[in-house]
């Protein structure tokens, strides 16, 4: 069996935080969230990483993760930018947005080989979230079948704004719908989402939700591949300048076409990210508690 890659989607400048956030440190050792993540996967077993960028924070980024971690990991870079398309398709006039997670991951065809675990950089998942990746993407398991580490939504929401998630429906440990909700908003220990920015609707708190933490096969990169033209041709007329392929989405079709299957491994963690400014202050008292708690030591793979 292949060994797996850890591929982990840090090409987005944070436009909501208002900086660089992946390299945003979050304690007094001036580590980032993705250092506990690499820490975490290490620790796991992984030691393949495929870091998605863009060529604009190229040195920035090497200099202050790249080349801490090879010595740890097999390290890749692989570039996302907006003129990647398809052929016969080109970048909308005025359009500076990236395609979103689908086409991310889409770009890691023809770089990334066997089994891999998708997850964003500045998303705190937890110890178990990668040992759960690990442990399924080294199993003996169906070609076809994929896997999604399912968080409950009171444990993933700001005090700040709101949050995009995935909401996701299961039946019997396997993912059988996911949503995608652009507009959540903490609601005590539930939530409430809206489409229009005046009409709410309630979620409960312990609807498992999806936060970008997906296992999958090789198969994964070809469907993202057969799946983006059509939907370039429904959505670029719609919204040129800021339509996203939605990693979600194409997963979603994937399993209601019946061409796969997503076993959904729970994970009661709370997350831990940094969507707006506002957040720091929480995360830094996170990592800071669970560094009392002897969970990190003050080294991370420094």
């Amino acid at each position: 069996m292949q060994e797996p890659t850890l591929v982990i989607l840090a090409a987005g400048m944070g436009s909501r935080f208002g900086g660089l956030k992946q390299i945003t440190a979050v304690d007094d050792h001036g580590h980032a969230i993705i250092d506990f993540s690499l820490y975490d996967a290490y620790r796991a077993g992984f030691r393949k990483v495929a870091f998605i960028i863009k060529h604009e924070i190229e040195e920035d980024f090497k200099n202050f993760i790249g080349k801490r971690v090879e010595k740890y990991f097999e390290v890749k870079y692989i570039y996302q930018q907006l003129e990647m398309l398809p052929e016969g398709y080109a970048v909308p006039e005025g359009r500076v947005k990236p395609w979103g997670t689908g086409h991310a991951v889409l770009c890691c065809k023809g770089a990334v080989d066997g089994p891999f675990a998708v997850i964003n950089s500045d998303d705190y998942y937890g110890r178990s979230a990668y040992q759960k990746l690990y442990e399924f993407l080294t199993s003996d398991r169906p070609g076809n079948e994929h896997a999604m580490v399912a968080y409950l939504l009171k444990n993933t929401v700001t005090e700040n704004g709101s949050v995009a998630r995935g909401v996701c429906q299961v039946e019997d440990g396997y993912l059988t719908d996911v949503v995608e909700r652009t507009k959540i908003f903490k609601d005590g220990e539930n939530g409430r989402y809206t489409e229009d920015g005046e009409t709410f609707h309630p979620l409960s708190g312990n609807v498992p939700v999806s936060m970008n933490c997906w296992a999958f096969g090789q198969t994964m990169l070809q469907q993202l591949a057969d799946d983006f033209p059509a939907w370039l041709d429904e959505n670029l007329p719609k919204n040129p300048e800021k339509c996203e392929y939605f990693l979600p989405f194409v997963v979603n079709d994937m399993v209601k076409a019946g061409k796969g299957k997503v076993k959904v491994l729970n994970c009661d963690e709370a997350w831990y990210g940094v969507t707006y400014k506002e957040d720091m202050d929480s995360v830094v008292s996170a990592i800071k508690k669970m560094r009392a708690e002897g969970i990190y030591p003050e080294a991370l793979l420094d």
